[in-house]
């Protein structure tokens, strides 16, 4: 089970990040664009989930490299990934961190700085 301190620890590994705040809750970005931060539900958002199973906190938001990637992502109906109407025509993705492993959350966090650093910092990373 996955937890915030790890998305911590897994963010702040990669280059130029920075810890923030989204709603005043944790969030980490990468020249100031954000790419990863805990997203707890509105009340709005539980009412269109009224019925269905609401996932626990931690909720994890995910930037990914456009809504192609996300359809890709989520059509693979990995556990713990998910998305909700509010979301619909955003490239992003929710993780249910007690649903992923260490290693998929390590992969899924990478891909979201991916798709927000910018080319030059990227390139240099991956030079490295």
């Amino acid at each position: 089970m996955a937890t915030v301190e790890d998305v911590d620890r897994l963010a702040l590994a990669l280059p130029e990040v920075e810890p923030t705040t989204s709603y005043a809750a944790p969030a980490w970005s990468v020249r100031r664009r954000v790419f990863a931060w805990v997203r707890r539900f509105s009340a709005a958002d539980l009412r269109r989930l009224e019925g269905c199973r609401v996932p626990p906190d931690p909720i994890l938001a995910l930037r990914v490299d456009g809504l192609d990637d996300k359809a890709a992502l989520l059509q693979e109906a990995p556990a713990g990934l998910f998305t909700i109407e509010h979301l619909e025509g955003h490239p992003i993705v929710l993780v249910e961190l007690a649903a992923v492993g260490s290693q998929r959350l390590a992969e899924l966090v990478e891909d979201a700085w991916l798709a927000r650093a910018p080319a030059p910092l990227v390139r240099h990373w991956r030079e490295r």
